[in-house]
């Protein structure tokens, strides 16, 4: 089979999310490089994809929470010159509040959730422009805008991710570089337990599964979409949050402070 899309590096890809984008973007065209830590569900995913769709399917097993691992794909995505779409889904959660929550994890969250991310990014995007184009999927949260709705750490890990994705969007305006956030809700898979609530607990009417969620958010990629909200049916509160955050721009800084501020 001839390859019609390029490769992509899909993180995270062993189970959930990550297995879901392998398999649709492998159905797509898309040979694969795919990352994570268990190397055995990793093997059975390539398996699996290269009989389905005959694509070339490389598997890199890694922990990218530590040095070595990390390091390791990002000399993959500064020297394999075939990779045109990074997907940076690899990430972890929590519940907790921050009273009962164990600092060293939250540490380790943030590691995964925004170092990794940050540094693949960076290690991919100057050979995509040198290149002449590519794209970046990087998934973020609804908690990156409702950070109250679970750990804080875990929002912000993901309103940072919103953040780099709306001003890497900006920076490479002109760079022929598509990029995407894309704004799960609950989604059915293993980061509940993980994070110690287990999906089977929630109201089932605010889970959706992992397959209609990458297909929504591959639908919003299609259509450009910098932020993608899978679950959002009105499309106009997303309009007047963005509008209502492009109208503070202009307002937030001053040689002076805010009359309302002022000493009287």
């Amino acid at each position: 089979m001839t390859n019609s899309s390029g490769k992509a590096l899909v993180t995270g890809a062993s189970s959930g999310i990550g297995a879901v984008y392998a398999h649709r973007l492998a159905h797509r065209g898309y040979d694969l490089i795919l990352v994570a830590r268990n190397e055995d569900r990793l093997s059975a995913v390539a398996d699996r994809l290269r009989t389905e769709t005959g694509r070339k399917v490389e598997v890199i097993a890694v922990d990218l929470g530590s040095p070595n691992g990390l390091r390791r794909v990002e000399h993959v995505l500064k020297t394999d010159e075939a990779i045109t779409l990074l997907v940076n889904n690899a990430g972890f959660g929590g519940a907790a509040p921050l009273l009962e929550a164990d600092v060293d994890k939250m540490q380790q969250m943030i590691d995964l959730n925004v170092t990794a991310l940050m540094r693949l990014t960076y290690a991919a995007v100057p050979g995509f422009v040198q290149r002449g184009g590519g794209s970046l999927i990087n998934i973020a949260s609804i908690v990156a805008i409702a950070p109250e709705l679970l750990n804080g750490v875990y929002g912000g890990t993901k309103a940072f991710v919103l953040a780099f994705s709306q001003s890497l969007k900006h920076e490479l305006a002109d760079k022929n570089i598509r990029v995407q956030a894309v704004l799960p809700g609950a989604t059915a898979t293993e980061f509940w337990a993980i994070a110690g609530v287990p999906v089977e607990h929630l109201p089932s009417e605010i889970v959706m599964s992992t397959e209609e969620m990458v297909d929504a958010a591959l639908v919003g990629f299609d259509r450009g979409e910098l932020a993608t909200i899978p679950a959002l049916e009105d499309v106009d509160l997303q309009k007047a949050y963005e509008d209502a955050r492009q109208a503070l721009k202009p307002n937030l800084s001053r040689s002076t402070a805010a009359r309302r501020y002022q000493v009287k």
